[in-house]
């Protein structure tokens, strides 16, 4: 079937479509209804059937094959690396199972999950969908007062943690952060289940904190069954990042979420059971639990879990892991590819790349030069996807598994089966559906399979917050700017919030970003929108340089600051040419790589920049204040 029909059915008929691709997973009862959307704009899917989540990753490959490599942990960090097959998974994983049921949590209950990259992270993850409890996981070293909003939303039962993780080589403490966190917080949790690597010493509280080694050797031998829930039971709650005020809790459910990746991985990521599949992102974030732990296990593939940076010991780190473990399909972040773009290009024909199929990239928008740069280096295909948090997996990709297509540099792709992709007027409301016209991305109810429930605890929240913010329209908005062109393609120009409004032009940051990236010297740039009092708004360019020596004197700095506006001009027009363009040797960005793009207007305009808890490295963003005020 060629990819427009396969995609027409997805949408023309919805329940047919998902009834097939629910067949890509086991389940203990099979559903009386496909789609539930009685009470828009929330959606049930699968209603009555039962299955289980780690059943579908662990037991059933487990039962199969046995021997097959399942989990692979590397840290450069500490300079381990182990692999465990699908039956050592599933005992570790019973093991960590019967642990929790020991301490008390139930079905139904919370357990929050503050971890590094390190395989118990995996295990609790794994277990708690085991028994039906929900996990929350929070980014490893989160500051103590977003963790305590964390555990304050959720009410965990249980807190699974660990002594310290590592960066760079630089040990980061976990326990002192997370006693601070739970003195902060209302809700105290009833235990704390640590994990201790050795790498920092703690004080364990007497009557809350237990040893998971303890508990692990007690456990040996102790058989936990799957509790097979309902398929519209919630898996997990995961916190949205850059939220202010009171944390936004996407809510999962365990049916949809299953069938959405085990589709995901047959026709989007074409990978085989048997392969390795290697997803550098971190368990805290989306990419983390839809693919590092649930998506690969499904599709019965090995999952590669990474502790460490993508420069050491060298640039040429994960193509070791790709020639070493044979990577078939590879996921990262453009900031990465941005990084090794810094790098020398040997790193990348060091080692032997030919088991990769594909690189996938997603989490901001892939600029042009940085996708041809590593299309070239690589020699392989580079597929851009783009999706969010909420959705849990791609709204735009190619699917590949389908019908082969090729990428277009700059775009994420083509609109996802299942998601009813819209370009809409933000101010009327109506469908924009000649090429190349512009305007908010956006999705017609129901959302597909795996999609948010609802925000944790606040359905209220949920239809205010995306189904809300179109006049006249309840659909979902992704809250970024498109345009798609005449072969159905999409480029994403950006925040609805990002657009800069000068003199009454309406500019995407992202278009001035993409012309700013194709001059040779600039490595990464961020633009922001800083009020004006003449043109209401101006924009202001922060650029990384590929060499620094040429800004190395203000006469050099202006000199290339010319260059670049030429470059706008030529390209967008001057109305669209930054009101300056200053040169810095980082950009702030939070750990998991987004540039922090409010902080940067916060400080350009004066501003207090608000929490900046998930940012990587103060220094980034005093870099700005020194030149905004020098």
């Amino acid at each position: 079937m060629d990819y427009a029909s396969f995609y027409r059915h997805s949408i023309d008929d919805r329940d047919a479509f998902w009834a097939e691709q629910a067949a890509l997973i086991d389940w203990k009862k099979p559903f009386d209804r496909v789609c539930d959307y009685d009470n828009p704009p929330f959606a049930k899917w699968f209603v009555g059937g039962q299955t289980n989540l780690c059943h579908n990753a662990v037991d059933r490959h487990a039962a199969t094959h046995p021997d097959r490599h399942a989990l692979i942990f590397v840290s450069t960090e500490t300079n381990q690396e182990v692999t465990y097959s699908f039956r050592q998974l599933e005992a570790e994983v019973q093991r960590m199972a019967a642990t929790l049921q020991s301490l008390g949590v139930k079905k139904g209950d919370r357990v929050l999950v503050y971890m590094p990259m390190i395989p118990e992270a995996a295990f609790a993850m794994l277990a708690c969908a085991r028994i039906g409890a929900l996990h929350s996981v929070v980014f490893g070293g989160f500051a103590s007062v977003s963790l305590a909003s964390r555990i304050d939303d959720a009410t965990p039962e249980l807190v699974i943690s660990a002594d310290a993780g590592s960066r760079g080589g630089k040990i980061v403490p976990y326990k002192p952060l997370l006693d601070e966190a739970l003195t902060l917080a209302v809700h105290k949790p009833a235990k704390v289940l640590m994990v201790d690597r050795g790498l920092s010493p703690f004080t364990r509280v007497a009557g809350r904190d237990e040893d998971y080694a303890a508990w692990r050797e007690k456990h040996a031998a102790t058989v936990v069954p799957c509790e097979w829930l309902d398929a519209t039971h919630p898996s997990y709650t995961l916190y949205t990042s850059g939220t202010t005020g009171k944390p936004k809790g996407v809510q999962r459910d365990t049916g949809g979420y299953a069938v959405a990746l085990a589709a995901s991985m047959k026709h989007i990521f074409c990978g085989q059971a048997g392969e390795t599949y290697f997803s550098t992102s971190d368990i805290g974030w989306v990419v983390g639990h839809s693919y590092i732990i649930y998506g690969p296990l499904i599709a019965g593939m090995a999952t590669i879990m990474y502790e460490g940076l993508p420069t050491r010991p060298d640039a040429a780190v994960w193509w070791s892991l790709v020639e070493k473990y044979k990577v078939t399909v590879m996921f990262s972040a453009p900031t990465a590819v941005r990084v090794l773009k810094k790098q020398d290009p040997a790193a990348l024909s060091r080692h032997d790349l030919s088991s990769l199929r594909a690189l996938f990239l997603a989490g901001e928008p892939l600029d042009e030069p940085t996708a041809k740069w590593i299309a070239e280096a690589l020699g392989k295909p580079i597929i851009d996807n783009y999706w969010q948090t909420e959705t849990g997996w791609p709204i735009l990709s190619l699917c590949n598994g389908v019908e082969k297509a090729d990428s277009k540099f700059g775009s994420p792709g083509k609109a996802v089966y299942g998601y009813d992709v819209k370009l809409l007027d933000e101010t009327t409301g109506e469908e924009l559906t000649a090429p190349n016209q512009k305007g908010v991305v956006a999705i017609e109810g129901p959302l597909p399979p795996g999609c948010m429930q609802t925000v944790w605890q606040d359905d209220e929240r949920f239809v205010k917050t995306y189904w809300s913010s179109v006049p006249g329209k309840r659909v979902y908005s992704t809250f970024d700017w498109g345009i798609r062109d005449a072969d159905g393609y999409f480029f994403i120009l950006g925040r609805t919030d990002d657009v800069i409004n000068v003199a009454g032009h309406r500019l995407g940051t992202r278009e001035i970003e993409e012309s700013i990236s194709s001059h040779a010297n600039i490595a990464e740039v961020a633009v922001v929108g800083v009020a004006d009092q003449l043109k209401g708004q101006v924009a202001m360019a922060f650029a990384v340089l590929k060499d620094a020596s040429r800004a190395a004197t203000p006469a050099d700095a202006l000199k290339l600051e010319g260059e670049v506006m030429k470059l706008v001009d030529e390209q967008l027009g001057a109305v669209a040419r930054p009101a300056r363009v200053r040169f810095v040797t980082a950009l702030p960005k939070t750990r998991s790589g987004k540039t922090l793009r409010r902080a940067i207007q916060a400080v350009c305009e004066g501003r207090d920049p608000g929490d900046l808890t998930t940012m990587e490295d103060p220094g980034a963003l005093q870099q700005v204040k020194d030149l905004i005020q020098g």
